[in-house]
């Protein structure tokens, strides 16, 4: 290789050196010093009138400073602020109408205009908390929708609390007893100056084939065959319009009992466990039927209007679940199902 290609170009060279000198480049010095912070928290500093309105609000902010659209919001809050709620038991119950206090998840939002900027999300929990000391009913849930909607100035507003509620439950031949848990939410909407009030109840139960059960039944009968029908624990959420007079959680429990008798078990001796087996045999049951059975115990109540049944049998002939859908009246009627609303079904 000639020596003159590992000697640098006199513009290579110089190159070098600009880089140089301005990797050496240092900032000006100016006579503004950046001020000294104090770095200790100040546990004894109290908050006055007049400091307070000195601080910034930027969600009550102009129109000015809105980012993207200048379109109306339907739904803006909070979800899943938990604090314990004390609901009444039937008079009719054990207890003869006690109370028991259960976790509660509130979610709470309102409507925004197109020409707000935001609200103070504070609020929210600010007027349910104002109202969450008192026995719960759908009088105080109105009370707390009404207030927070008016400190935050909007036309529509909703809360949803979710809960888990137990009840004790006797096996079907050994006497035991257990706690059965149901998944609930109740829901309470204005909108456009009316009020919904509405349950989600979530019904978890056991689905016999009545294709396997025959198709067993015909190995038996022809070939002498012990053949077993597949069944799985399936769930149906069951979403109403509450009107008229109370609708008790233990209501929803019988109703969902007498539409489809084979409600999951807790606790299961061997007696049990063939009672189980004779009462699915006895009651098969396609995902079809199991939507109609509750739409036909639904319709017979006059205390549910509009309602919804979502039902998944999850399969375990098949990799894939078996699902239906049953609406009637319009406030649960929609062209486009959430892409997650069966998924969210897992018995």
């Amino acid at each position: 290789m000639p020596l003159s290609f590992l000697v640098p170009s006199p513009q290579i060279v110089a190159d070098r050196q600009a880089r140089t000198t301005m990797t050496e480049a240092r900032p000006v010095a100016t006579d503004r010093a950046y001020p000294a912070l104090n770095r200790e928290y100040p546990a004894d500093f109290r908050v006055d009138d007049s400091y307070k309105a000195s601080l910034p609000d930027l969600q009550n902010g102009p129109a000015s400073l809105i980012v993207g659209a200048r379109a109306p919001i339907q739904h803006v809050g909070i979800s899943n602020f938990r604090l314990p709620i004390r609901y009444q038991t039937p008079p009719d119950s054990a207890d003869h109408g006690g109370e028991i206090t259960l976790e509660t998840s509130v979610t709470g939002t309102v409507s925004l205009e197109a020409d707000r900027k935001g609200i103070n999300m504070s609020r929210i929990m600010r007027s349910f908390y104002a109202h969450a000391e008192k026995q719960f009913s759908m009088g105080v849930l109105e009370a707390a929708l009404e207030d927070y909607k008016s400190d935050l100035d909007s036309f529509d507003a909703r809360i949803q609390m979710r809960l888990s509620y137990p009840m004790r439950v006797e096996s079907l031949r050994s006497g035991l007893t257990g706690w059965q848990y149901y998944d609930i939410a109740l829901e309470l909407v204005e909108k456009a100056g009316q009020r919904l009030r509405i349950m989600h109840f979530d019904y978890v139960y056991s689905s016999t084939c009545p294709c396997s059960l025959e198709l067993s039944e015909h190995a038996r009968q022809m070939r002498g065959q012990l053949a077993t029908p597949h069944s799985q624990r399936s769930i149906a959420r069951i979403s109403v319009v509450m009107q008229g007079d109370t609708l008790w959680f233990e209501d929803m429990v019988a109703l969902c009992r007498r539409a489809v008798a084979t409600e999951t078990q807790v606790m299961v001796k061997r007696e049990d466990e063939q009672a189980f087996a004779e009462l699915n045999a006895a009651n098969p049951i396609f995902v079809e039927d199991a939507v109609r059975a509750f739409a036909g115990e639904l319709m017979a109540e006059p205390r549910i209007g509009d309602f919804r049944v979502v039902a998944s049998h999850q399969e375990s002939l098949h990799s894939h679940d078996a699902v239906s859908v049953l609406t009637q009246g319009e406030t649960f009627a929609h062209a486009s199902l959430d892409p997650a609303i069966f998924a969210g079904l897992r018995a």
